[in-house]
């Protein structure tokens, strides 16, 4: 298969202007490429320092066609853009991941049906489009509802212990179409992030262990703390499902550790949180290889040459008892071993991802303590 190679000067698309799509124009910059960035915010972290923001709806028509005219190529940082707008876009233009590749991902029903029919290990779940189809109390409870849609950031999700409580939580989504997924005891989450090229070939960096609060991802800690066999079998199935999906980018891959059992918990079709630890552990970080794969160019090496642990910083952490404060920046940066990254949204709030930081070392457990130590200082107060 031969594939034309975009050089360096030429002008990328980016549909999306979160943090991802800022670390995506960063590297792309860095490159020597220059960025267009949809966006309807006006003041989206990736808009700010692209060459062009186009202000406008991701269905934009006239918008659309800037896109397709200037962009020689294009990819996503945000798997709710509507895929009939990246299959718009690839009639005129290279864009990945594809149309086909994102709709999956976008439906909870949809990728939980495709991980089954491609043999992949997943937990038990229900489709819910009506009432009826919760089931009666039993072996499926306690479980989670989810949205089928638009749900990420534990947003659109419900724990119920018991049907009754289903369809409470089914009437509250107002019968939006819904998956229902067993708990399970988990023993770990894991992610793994990978890149795949047209040519098929794949570039996966190391399993990450990944630990939630409110739904919310807090701390990724790499390489994960868990067999050997678990982290490699986590890579086989991450790549399996990149081949199975003809999956073209960056994809993340979730999944929970029950016992010796890795399950598939679901895709993104972009970077990843829990691969920002790639920015300053890695030879090449996620966001390169977007730019990478997307201009055709070769895969960079995934080695990871420090441990790491990444901490998310939310909103949360401007805020002291009822009021707005600014956190204690200059603790954390007197860690050494610390490479701060802030997103520059314009305004904090509780529960909004407002940057990162991720410390470094060749201890692991060294670099855990740091990282846990550097979270406690910045919050002033306490």
């Amino acid at each position: 298969m031969t594939v034309s190679v975009i050089q360096p000067s030429a002008m990328l698309g980016m549909l999306g202007g979160g943090q991802l799509g800022r670390f995506f124009v960063i590297a792309a910059h860095e490159m020597g490429y220059k960025v267009t960035v949809l966006d309807p915010d006006k003041n989206s972290p990736a808009g700010m320092i692209a060459d062009v923001h186009l202000c406008a709806a991701f269905d934009d028509a006239a918008a659309l066609q800037v896109m397709a005219d200037t962009c020689q190529a294009i990819s996503t940082e945000f798997e709710n853009v509507p895929a009939e707008t990246l299959a718009t876009l690839a009639k005129s233009t290279i864009v990945h991941p594809s149309a086909d590749a994102v709709a999956i991902a976008q439906h909870r029903i949809k990728e939980k049906t495709f991980f089954k029919d491609s043999g992949l290990p997943i937990g038990p779940f229900v489709p819910v489009t009506a009432e009826s189809d919760l089931p009666e109390d039993g072996d499926m409870y306690p479980a989670v509802l989810k949205v089928a849609r638009f749900g990420y950031d534990g947003k659109g999700q419900a724990r119920v212990s018991n049907r009754e409580q289903a369809v409470a939580a089914f009437l509250g989504f107002k019968q939006e179409v819904c998956v229902l997924e067993k708990m399970l005891p988990l023993d770990l989450e894991v992610s793994v992030v990978l890149a795949r090229d047209v040519h098929g070939n794949i570039a996966a960096f190391p399993t990450a262990e990944n630990s939630h609060l409110n739904g919310i991802l807090d701390i990724s800690i790499a390489p994960a703390r868990c067999s050997e066999v678990i982290k490699a079998n986590a890579q086989e199935l991450a790549k399996k499902l990149a081949n199975s999906l003809n999956y073209v980018g960056v994809l993340g891959v979730e999944f929970f550790v029950v016992g010796n059992q890795l399950l598939v918990n679901e895709i993104a079709p972009r970077p990843h949180n829990s691969g920002h630890y790639t920015l300053d552990a890695c030879v090449t970080n996620q966001f390169e290889q977007q730019v990478r794969v997307i201009t055709g160019q070769a895969l960079g090496s995934p080695h990871l040459h420090s441990n790491a642990v990444m901490v998310n910083i939310l909103g949360d952490s401007w805020l002291y008892s009822g009021k707005q404060v600014e956190p204690a920046w200059d603790k954390a940066f007197a860690h050494g071993n610390l490479k701060m990254h802030l997103y520059g949204k314009h305004e904090p709030r509780k529960a909004r991802k407002m940057g990162h930081f991720t410390v470094i070392g060749e201890d692991g457990q060294a670099v855990l303590n740091a990282a846990k130590v550097a979270r406690s200082e910045l919050h002033v107060g306490e």
